[in-house]
């Protein structure tokens, strides 16, 4: 399994003491020196079962920036499904965190301790 964080992100701490505490192994990813390319988003994307608006902070900087709440300029559709997964990669601080991928192929917003959980029981 491998976990997207940013280290200074309580949740994401949290998350990794909950994995080791666990015993998990899993590999940790720092998405903001190790960028995602689109690429990756779109497989994470597939793997949560989410759309890249429900992954996106819109409370950061970067997010207010691009006035990414005006749902005219940024649909939240099939037609600007591509837009927002180009903003992710290139503002990766947008991205929620921490993600976890999965064993089976599936992956999390473990942001809270159950979806941790429910990360390492698959």
């Amino acid at each position: 399994m491998e976990i997207w964080i940013n280290p200074a992100c309580s949740k994401c701490r949290s998350a990794l003491t909950l994995l080791d505490a666990e015993g998990a192994d899993y590999t940790v990813r720092r998405y903001l020196d190790d960028v995602p390319s689109e690429d990756e988003i779109r497989a994470v994307l597939e793997r949560l079962g989410l759309e890249p608006w429900d992954i996106t902070r819109t409370q950061e900087d970067a997010a207010k920036e691009l006035n990414l709440k005006d749902r005219e300029a940024w649909p939240r559709d099939a037609s600007g499904r591509d837009r927002w997964i180009t903003a992710l990669a290139e503002h990766p601080k947008l991205i929620q965190r921490p993600i976890i991928t999965a064993d089976d192929g599936t992956a999390v917003v473990g942001r809270t301790e159950e979806a941790v959980r429910d990360a390492l029981s698959r």
